[in-house]
């Protein structure tokens, strides 16, 4: 299995950068990919249960949220689309003197022999892509 984590601050109230992240639908609207609803979450339209399509076109993953704590913490898990044992991903929010700190982990576990260095590489670039994008557009919000 593989992991990475990054751990940063957002200059942007915890408030912004919470609904940002949570926001799973609309998240296509800052990253170079599109994001949709393909079903509602069991209290919440995207609130745990929930599972969200992040792809291009037909092509992609669908993730299902698995515990959400509005403004501390969502976790999510792929449940169709890569060829995973098991991908979780953590988000997690607290304040920070100049903003939030966001630290977001990705585990992953391949259904196939992929180095773990090589797989922790990609997690890496997933990661990094999702909080840039949140950066810029806490920014326009803030």
């Amino acid at each position: 299995m593989a992991s990475y984590t990054v751990d940063t601050v957002i200059e942007a109230p915890r408030d912004v950068v919470y609904s940002i992240f949570a926001d799973r639908e609309n998240n296509g609207d800052f990253l170079p990919i599109s994001t949709r609803l393909k079903s509602a979450g069991t209290t919440e339209r995207q609130g745990v249960g929930a599972v969200h399509f992040l792809g291009l076109g037909p092509v992609g993953v669908s993730e299902q949220i698995i515990d959400l704590v509005p403004g501390e913490r969502i976790v999510y898990k792929i449940v169709a689309g890569a060829p995973v044992k098991r991908h979780v991903g953590t988000i997690a929010f607290t304040d920070a003197a100049n903003g939030t700190r966001v630290v977001y982990t990705m585990e992953s576990e391949p259904k196939l022999p992929v180095p773990s260095k090589v797989l922790s590489l990609g997690l890496k670039a997933l990661i990094g892509a999702f909080v840039s994008g949140a950066r810029k557009e806490a920014a326009k919000r803030a």
